[in-house]
């Protein structure tokens, strides 16, 4: 049995691996911050100008265009956030008039962010990048120091010259130093840059939530005709298949038994047809079972199950997997049959040459996107048939309900002339 010290070391180990850990996530969210940041200085700058000209007429016009700016930056920061942590539920869509957006709470909120975002998130942005550089930069000074004049600055800070080994470490230690700053203040600085949104463009106490209840009655209803269109589907396909095949087998194992005895050569061919008929009949309950929940999903996860579906799929398919854990089964089994229905709708409709199927884990969401190359002019009616079921054609129609009841979101880009490509997001669960 591993002793007290073994224990111990091991505990330093996990908890020094999960301090680098949450430093990387720390610096990667910093520095994504840092575009949204210099976007968000622009968007400042713009709805400043559109102020100071506001009395010759001028700033009234480019309002609107601002404010479109405003909006959607903030959306574009809620899925940054969503991306490191909890989601950012996005209040009601915005007005774009100024009269109406002075007055509206939303739009206050995302100008307080703004502005808030720039005064504290652009430099916490820069020190997220600088910093690490900085760090590589002088702890690797001893092996370029000799290149570097003499009369030159060694350091990083600007102070102090090389012209010995012992200089060229003391740099190296400045390095660890700015190691040690990242460890105890990323972490830190990441919250500080990422509180502001959080509190500022999430859904506030005045926002009428009337909308999002009716929104999730909705996906509730929509959840329970997929439901029953799943159980008519399994009830048909049982029906119209293996009953058939079984009721065929019963009936030829009567009419070999009855004929065993006068002809034993043709009750031997009746045998035969049975057996066939029943292995097709399994080969259809297999069938039914793996449209239920694709055993795939469990043997080789969801990296492996969307891989062969590419693999089976006419056109040529690229798929790009980065889903570090597994997702609720649930989750992955309606990615899964998303993107089946999608490359067959591509195979099938679209004239594409080539196709693309990503999947990303974003914080507690798992993205989903399907592109092609194809013709375009791709609509998918905001109601399903509410009949169909995997496999049976139920088309972008069907993906949008089967998406909704899980209470993920649809979007579909398909242009005339192409490219079509198909956004789904959906809640990864546990």
């Amino acid at each position: 049995m591993p002793n007290g010290d073994e224990h111990q070391g091991t505990g330093r180990r996990e908890y020094l691996a999960g301090v680098v850990r949450d430093t990387l996530g720390a610096m990667r969210q910093l520095v994504s911050g840092l575009r949204t940041a210099f976007l968000a200085l622009l968007v400042l700058v713009l709805l400043a100008l559109c102020a100071l000209t506001t009395p010759l007429g001028v700033g009234l016009l480019a309002a609107p265009a601002a404010l479109r700016a405003l909006h959607g930056l903030a959306g574009s920061e809620r899925v940054r956030l969503a991306r490191f942590g909890p989601e950012v539920v996005a209040p009601e869509p915005p007005p774009t008039a100024p009269s109406a957006a002075l007055r509206d709470p939303t739009t206050r909120r995302e100008l307080r962010w703004l502005t808030r975002h720039v005064v504290a998130g652009l430099p916490l942005g820069l020190l997220g990048f600088w910093l690490p550089v900085l760090a590589v930069r002088d702890l690797l000074f001893p092996l370029y120091w000799r290149l570097v004049p003499a009369d030159a600055t060694a350091t990083s800070i600007g102070i102090g010259s090389s012209t010995s080994w012992a200089d060229a470490v003391a740099v190296a230690l400045l390095g660890v130093g700015w190691i040690a700053i990242i460890l105890g203040l990323g972490p830190a600085m990441a919250r500080a840059q990422a509180n502001p949104g959080r509190r500022l463009l999430a859904a506030g106490p005045e926002t009428d939530l009337s909308l999002r209840i009716a929104e999730l009655t909705a996906t509730r209803a929509a959840a329970l005709d997929a439901h029953a269109a799943e159980l008519r589907r399994i009830e048909r396909a049982l029906h119209d298949g293996t009953q058939n095949r079984i009721v065929s087998v019963t009936v030829l194992l009567g009419a070999a038994r009855r004929m065993v005895a006068r002809d034993p050569d043709g009750a031997q061919e009746l045998l035969e047809r049975a057996q066939l008929a029943a292995e097709q009949a399994l080969a259809d309950l297999r069938a039914v079972s793996r449209s239920i929940l694709p055993p795939v999903l469990s043997d080789r996860g969801l990296a492996g199950a969307l891989t062969g579906l590419a693999a089976e799929c006419a056109v040529p398919c690229h798929v790009d997997v980065d889903v570090p854990r597994r997702c609720a089964a649930s989750t992955e089994a309606t990615a899964y049959f998303v993107v089946a229905e999608a490359l067959t709708n591509i195979a099938k409709h679209s004239g594409a040459t080539r196709a693309t199927v990503t999947a990303r884990l974003a914080g507690e969401r798992l993205l989903l996107t399907v592109d092609d190359d194809g013709h375009g002019g791709a609509t998918a009616p905001a109601e399903a048939s509410g009949d169909d079921g995997p496999g049976s054609g139920s088309g972008l129609a069907g993906i949008r309900r089967r998406v909704a009841a899980h209470d993920g979101t649809f979007r579909l880009t398909s242009p005339p002339g192409g490219p079509t490509t198909l956004e789904v997001d959906l809640p990864c669960g546990s």
